[in-house]
């Protein structure tokens, strides 16, 4: 699920191994040209980070990755 939605980001509520995997994106600006530009950054990820039953919050520099093994940040 790929969702502007940050109260999916709340674990207790959506616990991520409840869910083939959600991405929530907190981004300063919610435009379709903004979030466009973001998304190839979240697609390059999804080729080396597994998505099932983790939670990503992705913010403009960062993804947040909750829930699995290991937990991770990455840039």
């Amino acid at each position: 699920m790929l969702t502007l939605d940050v109260g999916f980001g709340d674990l207790r509520a959506h616990p991520p191994e409840n869910h083939c995997g959600i991405v929530v994106l907190r981004l300063d600006s919610q435009s379709r040209k903004h979030v466009l530009g973001v998304l190839p950054r979240v697609l390059q990820l999804i080729k080396t980070e597994p998505l099932e039953k983790r939670l990503w919050i992705v913010e403009e520099s960062t993804v947040r990755i909750r829930g699995g093994e290991p937990e991770s940040d990455q840039p």
